[in-house]
C-alpha cells in the first residue's frame, strides 16, 4: 500500500525564483493570465501596475519559464493583493505559496495592518491556500466577480504592527 502512495505522489517542483516583474516579462505573464481567467487583465494594466509606486509585481520563474506571478499595491498601511496566478499544470507545487511569502518578506520591518485580497467562494483550493498561511476570512463581497456575478470571501493576514 506505501509503494503505490509512493508512486502516486509528484515529484517535488523545482524552486523557482523570485523576483520582479518587468515591462518584457509581461507577454508571458499574459499567458498565463488568458488561460486561467474568464476576464484577464489587459496588457497595459501589468504595465501600469510594474511602474506605479507603490505596487509590488512579482514573478516565479524556473529555468527560463514564468511559472506564476502576484500583484499587491500598497494603500496606506494595507497591502492589497490584487492577483496571484500560477500557470496550469504548474500549479498545486508550492509556486503560488512561494510568490506569497516573497510579497510578505517585502512587507517586513516595515509597519502596516496587514494584507487583504478578494477570492472567489468557489475556488476552494485558493482558499484553503490563503487559509494555511495566516489569512483569515472577513466577509463577503456580492456579486463581486464582473464575468458571472459571483461573491468573493474578503480575507485578511496581520501585518506588522
Amino acid at each position: 500500500m506505501a509503494s503505490r502512495a509512493r508512486a502516486r505522489r509528484r515529484p517535488p517542483a523545482p524552486t523557482p525564483r523570485v523576483r520582479d516583474m518587468v515591462a518584457e516579462d509581461v507577454p508571458e505573464v499574459l499567458a498565463i493570465e488568458r488561460d486561467s481567467y474568464p476576464t484577464p487583465w489587459p496588457r497595459q494594466m501589468f504595465l501600469d501596475e510594474i511602474a506605479r509606486r507603490g505596487s509590488v509585481c512579482l514573478v516565479a520563474q524556473v529555468g527560463e519559464q514564468i511559472v506564476g506571478y502576484t500583484v499587491a499595491a500598497t494603500y496606506a498601511e494595507v497591502w492589497h493583493i490584487l492577483n496571484v496566478c500560477v500557470r496550469p499544470g504548474r500549479r498545486r507545487s508550492g509556486h503560488a505559496e512561494r510568490l506569497l511569502h516573497a510579497l510578505f518578506a517585502r512587507g517586513d520591518g516595515h509597519a502596516h495592518r496587514g494584507y487583504t485580497l478578494e477570492v472567489r467562494l468557489s475556488n476552494t483550493a485558493a482558499i484553503a491556500l490563503y487559509g494555511g498561511i495566516g489569512f483569515i476570512s472577513h466577509g463577503v463581497r456580492p456579486g463581486y466577480y464582473s464575468d458571472n456575478r459571483e461573491d468573493a470571501l474578503i480575507m485578511w493576514r496581520a501585518g506588522e504592527p
